[in-house]
């Protein structure tokens, strides 16, 4: 029953961050870094306290009584987390939407799920898994498998917005990339993909406010709530500081008083995809409670908010006008994320089964005569 939870929460979370920048379209005369922070405040600063104190009670104290390694860590792991952010931006611009997220999401699936098990190879943890570990157990094998599959998924998906961009170029010439440069596009996703791996890594950093949320008797479900606290403050900050820069860079300061744009309505609209992209780790955190913060919550997550998506760009007939090879890779790689998802369910599944299989069994007393 956990790895079903565990499962549903990871679509909640993964369709939360496939839809959070649908709001965003609404939003009018404002500059893309105006509608990024107002959303950004809410995702980062407001939302979260507001989601551990309701589940958490007594967060503040918790953080309070850190130590401050763990604060430091944790904190740090968000500043790079939102730098791998801002550069994914950068990556799209000079590889091209489809091209430059196939590969910054697949690093960052790669690096965010096994990453983590490879540190505990070298500096091993009780109840931590290790990627020695997984390829010695057959769950292990199962995921790992879910993880590759997954990352043949994004290559299909991939290969299918390469296709688009060519036929929709083909069709009108002014729609192609004139930015297209593959050299720095690689640089810049490479350190997007790594970098935005650094989520998962300061989860596992923030692991003693968790586990001191337990211990005093909260909800495990939640415990992660009190890590976002500390771990958005570092992407609140590269965000803030950019986009900072962006307003005084091109003089879009007045959009957040602008009369003549609608400012209700794009408030509104800013705070409901910054909430919504919180959510994603709002119930990523209840995932991870079911699943734990191995391999297979980090891609369960990655790979849901690729499938959502994608499931997006076919609902916004955003591959109108493509020819039908390009229509049928895009469903192709869907269709093999999917089952990557099945795989690592799959493996988890077999891994819940032989730890219940292990756990002693309750002896029951005797009535007494």
């Amino acid at each position: 029953m956990n790895v079903i939870l565990g499962v549903i929460f990871h679509f909640i979370g993964g369709f939360a961050s496939g839809s959070f920048y649908i709001p965003f379209k609404k939003v009018k005369k404002w500059s893309w870094e105006s509608y990024w922070i107002v959303g950004g405040l809410f995702s980062w600063l407001i939302v979260p306290p507001v989601a551990a104190y309701l589940t958490i009670p007594g967060f503040a104290e918790i953080i309070k009584q850190t130590s401050g390694s763990t604060l430091f860590w944790t904190y740090l792991m968000g500043i790079l987390w939102g730098i791998g952010g801002l550069t994914y931006g950068l990556g799209v611009r000079y590889l091209g939407v489809s091209l430059g997220s196939c590969i910054i999401l697949g690093l960052c699936s790669v690096f965010g799920s096994l990453i983590p098990s490879i540190y505990y190879d070298l500096f091993p943890a009780v109840g931590k898994d290790t990627l020695s570990g997984m390829f010695a157990e057959s769950w292990g094998r199962t995921v790992l498998s879910g993880i590759l599959v997954c990352a043949i998924g994004i290559v299909v998906c991939g290969k299918a917005g390469m296709l688009k961009d060519k036929d929709l170029s083909a069709s009108n010439p002014e729609a192609g990339n004139k930015e297209f440069d593959i050299k720095k596009g690689l640089v810049v996703a490479i350190v997007s993909g790594v970098l935005s791996a650094c989520f998962n890594f300061g989860i596992e950093a923030g692991k003693p406010m968790a586990a001191a949320a337990v211990a005093l008797g909260n909800n495990p479900l939640f415990q992660n709530n009190v890590i976002y606290v500390v771990l958005l403050w570092g992407g609140l900050t590269t965000n803030f500081i950019w986009c900072m820069i962006l307003n005084a860079r091109n003089k879009s300061f007045g959009d957040y008083t602008d009369k003549e744009a609608p400012l209700t309505k794009n408030y509104i609209f800013s705070a409901i995809a910054g909430i919504t992209w919180f959510l994603q780790f709002f119930f990523y955190g209840m995932a991870e409670s079911k699943l734990g913060n191995g391999a297979s919550s980090w891609i369960l997550h990655m790979a849901f908010i690729i499938l959502i998506a994608n499931v997006w760009g076919l609902i916004l007939k955003e591959w109108k006008g493509v020819t039908k090879k390009t229509y049928a890779t895009v469903i192709a790689g869907i269709v093999v994320i999917f089952i990557s998802i099945l795989l690592v369910g799959r493996g988890n599944k077999i891994k819940a089964d032989a730890e219940k299989a292990q756990a002693p069994v309750e002896q029951t007393a005797p009535p007494a005569e």
